[in-house]
């Protein structure tokens, strides 16, 4: 082999060792067993904990007098809003970084994302920032900076929401206090700009966003998160559990953080035990275990029924996604030009 060819097949070798060794879904060496098990463990054991604390001829009934069809229906239909409102609020944060990506195409990557979002949903984000980053040519720790704005506008959405319904729901004014502060020391360190911070790869795409883009961030997100806590409260509905708006506004949101929390796949545990305790005392049924039940039947069945849905429509999003990665890794396809830092059209602080 001549000198030229060897290295070029050097580079190419090179190139492709580095290309695997970047991508989440390239083979990894077997990872401590405590960390693989040790999810569902804990969301067998919180389940069962739940379990044990119900009335199984009252679950068994809540299943089956629950609308089975209109419960389908208005699940697949709210997930599918729900993946459109992700999408904007994904576009808008991740516009500035990703260039040339359209809302389209951000709702085919988000879609894709449900996929292994069945394990937690910060993997879902993790992929998405893998996906746009090689799609993009952009630095993965840059388009993670643009995961942490996207971040920042759901905790926005999240925390002013408890901040107002708070002290409507007869609860501390104190709380929210200390919510609004906590909101403006951020705000406070984005207008700052502070070198050690707004030179970091990371934390860049904050500083460049600015206070202005921070709020767009947050009106983007709005719509999502209204819509989440819209379909807890409506799923609820369907089997008795009527909550009342403001208890809806300070205690759904907190459930969707416990939700999200990475300690078991899909919130499955987690979401059973915390919706018991808050809303086992607004179900229908004479003791307490027969209110737990109403509550439990709820939250596994949504669970299940989300968990099939996610698993098909990620299913079939990937594989497009797949093909353009492929396309990406041939230099055939590329979302556009990548950003340069500091350019960050209709933000700034």
């Amino acid at each position: 082999m001549s000198e030229p060819r060897a290295q070029a097949g050097a580079s190419a070798e090179a190139v492709s060792l580095a290309d695997e060794a970047e991508s989440p879904w390239a083979p990894r060496r077997p990872g401590s067993l405590t960390r693989r098990v040790l999810p569902i463990v804990l969301a067998l054991g919180l389940l069962g904990f739940v379990l044990l604390r119900i009335d199984f001829g009252s679950f068994a009934e809540a299943l089956a007098r629950v609308d089975h069809v209109g419960f389908v229906a208005f699940t697949t239909l709210w997930l599918a809003a729900l993946l459109v409102w992700d999408g904007f609020g994904s576009y808008i944060a991740y516009r500035s970084i990703a260039r040339g990506v359209g809302l389209w195409d951000l709702v085919l990557y988000r879609s894709a994302s449900y996929l292994p979002g069945l394990l937690n949903y910060h993997v879902s984000q993790g992929f998405l920032t893998y996906v746009l980053s090689r799609l993009g040519g952009v630095p993965i720790p840059r388009m993670a900076g643009a995961t942490l704005l996207s971040y920042a506008g759901w905790f926005g959405c999240l925390l002013g929401c408890v901040a107002i319904a708070l002290p409507l729901a007869g609860q501390r004014f104190g709380y929210s206090v200390g919510i609004v502060l906590a909101g403006l020391a951020y705000l406070g360190l984005i207008a700052s700009r502070p070198k050690l911070f707004a030179r970091s790869s990371l934390l860049a795409p904050l500083f460049e966003a600015g206070l202005s883009g921070h709020a767009v961030a947050l009106a983007a997100r709005f719509p999502h998160f209204a819509w989440l806590v819209l379909g807890h409260w409506v799923a609820l509905a369907f089997f008795g559990v009527r909550v009342p708006a403001l208890d809806a506004l300070v205690e759904l949101p907190i459930l969707l953080v416990v939700s999200t929390l990475p300690i078991t796949p899909q919130g499955f545990g987690t979401r059973d035990a915390v919706a018991g305790a808050f809303f086992a005392k607004l179900a229908p049924g004479a003791t307490e275990e027969e209110r737990l039940a109403q509550v439990a039947a709820c939250t596994t069945s949504w669970g299940v029924l989300l968990t099939l849905l996610s698993f098909v429509l990620g299913l079939v999003a990937m594989r497009f996604v797949n093909q353009r990665l492929g396309l990406r890794a041939e230099g055939k396809w590329r979302i556009g030009e990548a950003s340069k830092p500091g350019a960050s059209p209709g933000q700034g602080g």
